[in-house]
């Protein structure tokens, strides 16, 4: 059975620089009936455990640090046995939320994870956070990009480890070159594509988000 791609919103806070807000936040399950791969554990473990509803968790993958996309991925690792994997360049704002409890592997710029015999491959997108990726799956013409690229623009630029000419070198080199027609499944909000995306690139930096 091919993998296909299940969608979750939790809903929690996210905390940075002294400041608190609520947030909802997409979960993605990538897999079969089997087994499946989650993309940001946010939040609520036993959502997300109810969600897999038993198949094996092959790797929990974080697009980024700050804590909402990261503060569920330790207790969903310890019940399932599934890996977290995180980009090092991360590990600062990850030891903020988990000061006691490493990532379990690392993420590349070309790494792929295969789950149900589909392959995600780690796009390294900084900006939003040193350490940010995207998840691209061609066969399933499909992009998980984090907090890096939304609906109507890049993601937020204004707190600490983050950068705004970085974000848009990011989006201009590593995600408006995929396929117009990929659609871009993000940490908030509603999915859009590349093509809706890619003819806006020159009025985010005319704004400087």
């Amino acid at each position: 059975m091919a993998a296909r791609i299940e969608h979750l919103v939790t809903s929690g806070t996210f905390a940075l620089d002294g400041g608190v807000w609520d947030v909802d936040n997409n979960v993605w399950i990538v897999g079969d009936d089997e087994e499946a791969v989650v993309v940001d554990a946010a939040h609520d473990a036993q959502a997300i455990l109810a969600a897999l509803g038993g198949r094996t968790l092959r790797a929990i993958v974080c697009t980024h640090a700050h804590n909402d996309h990261i503060d569920a991925a330790p207790e969903l690792a310890e019940a399932t046995g599934a890996p977290v994997l995180l980009h090092p360049d991360d590990l600062p704002l990850w030891k903020l939320t988990h000061p006691d409890r490493a990532p379990d592997g690392e993420l590349a710029d070309g790494q792929t994870v295969t789950v149900a015999g589909t392959d995600l491959t780690v796009l390294h997108t900084p900006g939003h956070a040193p350490g940010a990726v995207c998840l691209y799956a061609p066969e399933l013409g499909t992009v998980f990009t984090g907090d890096t690229l939304f609906a109507g623009g890049p993601g937020a630029t204004g707190r600490s480890f983050s950068d705004f000419p970085t974000i848009v070198d990011s989006i201009r080199e590593r995600l408006l070159t995929l396929p117009p027609e990929t659609v871009v499944r993000t940490g908030h909000g509603d999915s859009t594509t590349i093509g809706a995306e890619a003819p806006q690139l020159d009025e985010w930096i005319k704004r400087g988000h």
